[in-house]
């Protein structure tokens, strides 16, 4: 199927908060943690300098134990950008008055993860609630299978194309699919299954996991995903987030 009309591929940074820090994990592992900033608040302001027109923000504790618990440090960050910067907020968020309270903070979408593989009926009131633009749903992929938990092994998942289906007839028009096994790793992103999953489905697949280079970038949006996240390689100065932003504009 052919991707939605009408939306630009976007260049996404990231930041993920731990403890209050900006850090980055090796394949989602807790254990293989490097910290990059005590103050993610000068980071996002750098983002926005560099041109981003959107930042995305999780809470890996929140995603690790089910509860948001970093929400200062979240609204630090959207105080600190100026508009048209916007936020995508994931981690932790397993509630309607989550979701609520974190647009209200002044986020542009939240992004679901183990509450939507759990619980699609909720996917679908907040969409209803909130429109289908300010929601998002991640799909974390080990092995074929969309995991939650904050990819703590144990979690079985469900098959990815499945899960994706299940989102999309709930009214999910974004999705943001990782590839756990390259997360972190700067080793590309793994474009046969963000490929696979772009062929399935007309909503907008936002690519995530071992993306280093422009070449990465310009090879996620050929094959049709409608941005891409980047972490490590902005933090480690391998990529340049103004000049990949003008590479792709």
């Amino acid at each position: 199927m052919p991707p939605r009309k009408g939306s630009a591929f976007q260049v996404i940074p990231a930041i993920d908060l731990r403890a209050g820090r900006a850090v980055r994990l090796e394949r989602g592992d807790f254990n293989r943690e490097r910290i990059y900033a005590e103050d993610p608040t000068e980071v996002a302001r750098g983002f926005a300098t560099a041109g981003a027109r959107w930042i995305h923000v999780v809470d890996l504790d929140g995603a690790r134990t089910g509860e948001r618990m970093d929400p200062g440090n979240i609204a630090a960050i959207r105080e600190a950008i100026p508009p048209p910067v916007r936020l995508q907020v994931g981690g932790g968020i397993r509630s309607a008055g989550a979701i609520a309270e974190i647009l209200a903070s002044g986020a542009g979408r939240v992004v679901m993860g183990t509450s939507a593989l759990e619980n699609p009926d909720m996917v679908q009131a907040a969409i209803t609630e909130h429109g289908e633009d300010r929601i998002a749903v991640a799909l974390d992929v080990r092995d074929g299978r969309a995991v939650g938990h904050g990819w703590v092994p144990g979690d079985d998942g469900s098959p990815v194309a499945e899960a994706l289906e299940q989102m999309e007839s709930r009214g999910v028009r974004t999705f943001i699919v990782t590839a756990i096994d390259r997360d972190g790793l700067l080793g590309g992103p793994d474009l046969e299954l963000l490929e696979r999953l772009v062929r399935r489905t007309r909503t907008d697949v936002i690519a995530s996991g071992g993306i280093a280079t422009i070449d990465d970038l310009r090879a996620t949006r050929a094959i049709g995903c409608r941005g891409a996240i980047v972490g490590r390689a902005l933090y480690d100065g391998s990529l340049d987030l103004s000049a990949a932003l003008a590479a792709v504009d």
